[in-house]
């Protein structure tokens, strides 16, 4: 993905303030921020959700705007916030966004995904029956479905316990490393971030105040942990 100026405007408010950057194959990107800071805004630019009022994204070596039904299917997303339709069981959710990525064979991909994520026992409750965490690893199971080449993570361990939240993270990195997927990763937890992110971009009020590798940044910004760098530079004090 290569990301050129990107602005995007609601009135007097710039959310997105002319970010650019790359996304490379089997890269784990973190956008790390404070509330407020663009992150989701920019996550919904580059799903297409929202149209930017200037700058232009390629995926694929395509442009966005122009290909977007085309690139859409080769990518996905998840995010803790994110709720599923409760009336269906979890198996029958999964069976509808098959039906809509055009998933065959839908059934074994299925099976595959709810063990993967251990939620197999649950394929036949009722979704608004779930637990926040379960449901969590359902929009997971989700995101998956279809093999996406990048895929979008909205602080997707936030409502997970720390066990299957450490196996979540185990088991992005091993798809990473066998599909060379990549992913762009937002969380406020930043020792999940260190260990899991290859490269972060720090937003502040719409735009990018630093990027580069977990280590490059506590080098950068003489930080013992990213917490302390992560604070020194939303408080501008880096």
């Amino acid at each position: 993905m290569e990301v050129r100026g990107l602005t995007k405007r609601f009135g007097d408010l710039t959310a997105v303030d002319d970010v650019t950057f790359d996304l490379f194959p089997g890269e784990i990107l973190g956008i790390l921020g404070p509330n407020g800071a663009g992150k989701t805004t920019l996550i919904q630019l580059l799903l297409h959700v929202l149209t930017p009022t200037a700058g232009r994204i390629y995926v694929f070596g395509l442009d966005l705007d122009r290909h977007r039904e085309a690139i859409l299917s080769r990518v996905n997303f998840s995010s803790a916030y994110v709720s599923m339709p409760s009336s269906l069981t979890v198996r029958e959710n999964l069976q509808v966004f098959a039906r809509l990525y055009q998933v065959s064979p839908a059934p074994e991909r299925i099976a595959h995904l709810l063990k993967l994520l251990e939620i197999d026992d649950l394929a036949a409750k009722i979704t608004g029956t779930l637990s926040s965490g379960q449901i969590t690893r359902l929009c997971l199971a989700k995101a998956l479905l279809n093999e996406p080449r990048i895929l979008f993570l909205d602080e997707p361990t936030a409502s997970l316990d720390p066990d299957i939240a450490d196996k979540t993270r185990r088991l992005l990195r091993r798809l990473r490393d066998e599909t060379g997927m990549a992913v762009v990763y937002t969380s406020h937890n930043m020792k999940e971030m260190e260990e899991l992110c290859d490269r972060l971009l720090f937003l502040s009020k719409g735009r990018v105040l630093a990027s580069g590798t977990p280590t490059a940044l506590r080098d950068r910004f003489r930080g013992g942990t990213l917490e302390e760098v992560y604070l020194k530079v939303v408080r501008g004090e880096a």
